[in-house]
């Protein structure tokens, strides 16, 4: 059945990929290598049959040759015109041609059905991605796709604002840890080191944290933890913290005290570790930094850093900041080194350090660049310096010429809009992206440490103790907070409080809107709202 196919398979492979890419392509297992191969190789091989009808080198030779000649061109609409009418040719006679060839050289039709699965099989992968509710979407990718690129295939379908921070997750459920996909990494490569018995997962979700530590590093860094080697005396500034260990050159160093999993048992004891270009290792002798007291834990060029989803439960770790390094090669939960912080700070302080450590200059290149594109913004539209503010609030309209009642006009329109809104629909906040309805008080703590603990994190969900109120969960130095948003009621009008009637608001997208603008009663503004999506 697979022979009888394979005079259409070859011909149609190189349509399972844009066009475009014949001409460039320089794969050793792309489709036009393989064709350009045979039409070389078939003929050679025809010598002996040369002027029989059924020889399936007559009918290769003159597709390949046609393909090869056509693939230098840059009509590809010429192309595809070719091979179609070349497959309806060949099909007439497949079935016969390769009985016959399959009797007389089987070990060559062999050849050709493992070139054919090779071509099928490497133009293009079937992955399967999770959302944060455990519903999953199977899409089919090219073999050197990036995690950036997933991210942004999602943003794309699901129609989401692309604000950098989506992110692709690895989750390793067998062992109950994860990590984040560097935006840089193949995700083939990264299914490649799965265990075919492992359960392992791709995740999309946000991660606000990802790159934080380039605009604010002396948060993630605290200066009991950072020492380095030079010239550098006395408090560093945010550049030269950053540069210390994107340089080569320089030798900076994170210490301090971590809780370490015994290997083969469920104790844990305490160490004083140090984390360096070439390792990490802690110290047999107290606080120690001598290399002779210095023992080796484990390198991150063939490592990677994950957190521990359950550490308490699972793992029997003293607190809930726990972490691992697992090797590229290994499965197995004994080659794992668990570690465990005493606070959140602490273990991001580790965990962004092995990172900067093991990536170097290529995470500042996947955090700049976003940006970079944001900057080549396109010029201007001819039609829009023809616009014109109109007032149609009267009989006739007309032309508004002040700068200032145009701005006036329009502050009235929107507050106009917002207030018949408000009055038709007491629920208008349901569509809002940062309310999340029925969530509990641990399952906010969970979304929002999900995607990232850094100052301004929240979301709105209702109140679980008190009926028809609501609850603001924000997250303020690695810490998350819930404050009661409390129904105020004045002349038979509804409002919304934070600070007990001080500041009313007549919905919650005015409260939240005033509070991404101001701090008041809260420790910061609101900056960035936890989302959930549908894949």
């Amino acid at each position: 059945r697979i022979l009888n196919l394979l005079p259409g398979q070859i011909l149609f492979l190189p349509l399972r990929r844009p066009l475009s890419s014949l001409h460039s392509s320089s794969s050793l297992f792309s489709p036009f290598f393989f064709l350009s191969l045979l039409s070389i190789l078939l003929p050679l091989s025809s010598l002996h049959s040369s002027s029989s009808l059924f020889s399936p080198f007559f009918f290769f030779s003159r597709g390949c040759r046609m393909t090869a000649a056509c693939g230098s061109q840059r009509n590809t609409s010429e192309l595809a015109y070719v091979l179609r009418q070349s497959c309806v040719s060949f099909r007439a006679d497949a079935r016969e041609v390769w009985r016959f060839w399959f009797k007389m050289s089987p070990v060559l039709c062999v050849c050709v059905c493992v070139c054919v699965c090779v071509c099928v099989f490497s133009t293009a992968q079937v992955i399967k991605v999770y959302n944060e509710d455990n519903t999953s979407r199977a899409v089919e990718v090219p073999s050197d796709i990036t995690a950036r690129d997933i991210c942004q295939l999602f943003v794309l379908k699901n129609h989401c604002v692309d604000d950098h921070s989506w992110t692709l997750f690895q989750q390793l459920s067998h062992l109950h840890i994860e990590r984040t996909i560097e935006d840089h990494e193949s995700v083939m490569e990264v299914q490649s080191a799965w265990g075919m018995d492992s359960d392992c997962r791709l995740y999309f979700r946000k991660n606000y944290a990802k790159y934080e530590f380039f605009n604010k590093p002396l948060e993630f860094f605290p200066e009991h933890m950072v020492s380095v080697s030079g010239e550098t005396n006395g408090l560093m500034n945010h550049s030269q913290l950053i540069q210390t260990f994107l340089k080569s050159s320089t030798c900076p160093e994170i210490h301090g005290y971590l809780h370490a999993k015994d290997q083969g048992r469920k104790s844990w004891k305490k160490f004083y570790f140090v984390l360096r270009r070439s390792g990490l290792y802690f110290s047999n002798k107290g606080t120690s930094k001598e290399p002779r007291h210095l023992q080796f834990i484990a390198e991150f060029s063939d490592s990677d850093v994950y957190t521990l989803l359950s550490a308490r439960k699972v793992h029997g770790a003293p607190t809930d900041y726990g972490f691992c390094v697992k090797p590229n090669k290994s499965n197995s939960p004994r080659d794992l080194k668990l570690l465990c912080a005493d606070d959140e700070q602490t273990r991001t302080c580790w965990v962004t350090a092995m990172r900067l450590f093991k990536y170097g200059m290529q995470l500042y290149q996947n955090f700049i660049q976003p940006h970079q594109k944001q900057k080549t913004s396109p010029m201007r539209s001819i039609s829009e310096n023809s616009l014109v503010a109109m007032d149609f609030s009267g009989q006739k309209s007309r032309v508004i010429e002040n700068p200032s009642e145009v701005l006036s006009v329009a502050v009235e329109e929107g507050l106009s809009w917002r207030y018949t809104m408000s009055f038709s629909s007491s629920a208008i906040h349901m569509a809002q992206p940062w309310f999340h309805s029925k969530l509990s008080r641990d399952e906010a703590q969970r979304l929002i440490a999900q995607q990232g603990l850094i100052d301004g994190v929240f979301l709105l969900r209702d109140s679980q103790s008190n009926p028809k109120t609501f609850v603001l969960s924000l997250c303020h130095a690695q810490r998350i907070r819930h404050f009661q948003i409390l129904p105020v009621e004045d002349e038979g009008e509804l409002f919304y409080s934070l600070d007990e009637g001080h500041t009313r608001f007549t919905d919650l997208i005015q409260l939240v809107e005033f509070y991404q603008l101001n701090r008041g009663v809260l420790p910061c503004k609101l900056k960035h709202h936890c989302a959930r999506i549908t894949l």
